[in-house]
């Protein structure tokens, strides 16, 4: 007798990734933010404490305290307008960090000690806790004092020179550092959280901007100590067969060949030279390597007979990889763009529609979604105290103190 087999059920998407993690941000700026919308857009519970006064710093960055730095960095989290420096605003954060599965900060180092919420203060209260450190040198050492902020990570870790030229360098248009530090906050905080579920217990997780950029430059260190050649901007072009050309129309585009000798020989052949595969200074890819420069001279100067849309079309339909080099404007028209739905909108009720960039990865059954924009400052005050207990007389004796605030009513509702 054959027995029957059951379908397997549908799984419900409704529940998100980290749906029941809490987590208390008390960042600024980018590292602590962006780890926490990281989270927060896996469906942890983000509550983003910030003063009373202006909020998180990049708030003033435009009108309203709404600037699109802060919104960009702080979807699907709730804003509690909190003095901790005074002593009821300390209790409220500490029963907030004992409800709490992790907490961000991104201080100097030394300073939540000072301000009474340092590891060792949390973890005696909440041993389960997840406590993220993110400063510009790290915990110890001789700069772990100075101040850090993206170029300084971006400069010393090395990132810098490979981005730029040397003899006339120019920072870039991109907190790289920024972003990355917080990529790695987020990483280690899933790791001690998933360490957590074996033993019980929570732990510290400290990294810096100069740590994260130093182990984000991994492949040019590795080459580094293997050959002895110091990696620079060009360095990379060349061995991995990458250009960058100006077409007829004055429209930048870019080849990357990589190591298969396919690619070579198909753009030989679209820009009307076959036999460049057998001359012997673009033979092999030491040889183009060698001769880079010169190889780079022939292809532009052909370039700029015809229009980037004509060239990107005989490059694709000869499969070399290639793409143009788009600014913003252009990349929101491109027709992938759009089939990966990278330009989402989210309405604030009172703010209106923000525009953002969607997140970078998919999750096919507990997909990321935005339930909330980016808040306006202690928008959630209210909602974030009665959640720990706070009755309607003790959360209006926190406003009458200065300990809280709600901009968008100035004060507790009646």
């Amino acid at each position: 007798m054959t027995q029957e087999i059951s379908p397997e059920p549908s799984r419900a998407k409704s529940q998100k990734a980290m749906s029941g993690i809490r987590v208390v941000e008390v960042g600024r700026f980018v590292t602590g933010p962006e780890a926490g919308v990281l989270l927060a857009d896996l469906g942890a519970d983000v509550i983003k404490v910030e003063s009373v006064d202006t909020g998180d710093p990049f708030r003033q960055w435009g009108a309203g305290g709404y600037a699109p730095n802060f919104c960009s960095l702080n979807r699907n989290k709730r804003s509690l307008a909190l003095n901790f420096a005074k002593p009821e605003g300390l209790e409220v954060l500490l029963r907030l960090l004992q409800s709490a599965d992790v907490v961000i900060e991104n201080f100097r180092p030394g300073q939540t000690d000072r301000w009474g919420w340092g590891y060792e203060t949390v973890r005696g209260l909440n041993p389960r806790i997840v406590y993220c450190s993110i400063s510009g040198f790290g915990q110890t050492g001789p700069y772990r004092d100075r101040p850090g902020y993206d170029t300084i990570g971006q400069a010393m870790s090395g990132l810098l020179s490979v981005l730029t030229e040397l003899d006339d360098p120019e920072p870039m248009g991109i907190s790289l550092s920024d972003h990355l530090t917080g990529i790695y906050a987020a990483y280690g905080i899933m790791g001690a959280l998933f360490a957590r579920e074996r033993t019980g217990f929570g732990q510290r997780v400290d990294t810096s901007l100069l740590q994260s950029t130093v182990a984000f430059m991994s492949e040019n260190i590795a080459t580094y100590y293997s050959t002895g050649d110091i990696p620079t901007q060009k360095r990379r072009a060349r061995g991995a067969g990458v250009w960058a050309f100006v077409a007829g129309d004055d429209l930048p585009f870019v080849i990357h060949l990589s190591s298969p000798p396919k690619f070579w020989e198909s753009l030989a052949s679209t820009v009307g030279h076959p036999e460049w595969v057998s001359d012997p200074r673009f033979l092999g890819r030491a040889d183009r390597r060698k001769n880079y420069d010169v190889l780079k001279d022939l292809l532009s100067a052909r370039f700029k007979d015809g229009s980037r849309a004509h060239w990107l079309e005989r490059l694709v339909a000869a499969d070399v990889p290639c793409a143009p080099i788009n600014t913003l404007e252009e990349v929101f028209e491109d027709p992938q763009i759009m089939t990966l739905q990278m330009h989402r909108t989210v309405t604030h009720p009172v703010k209106g529609e923000v525009h953002l960039a969607s997140p970078g990865v998919n999750l096919s059954e507990t997909p990321l979604e935005w339930e909330l924009a980016p808040p306006m400052l202690g928008e959630h005050t209210n909602e974030v105290l009665a959640d720990l207990g706070y009755d309607r007389d003790e959360i209006a004796a926190l406003y009458a103190k200065s300990i809280v605030n709600d901009s968008t009513s100035g004060a507790m509702e009646q």
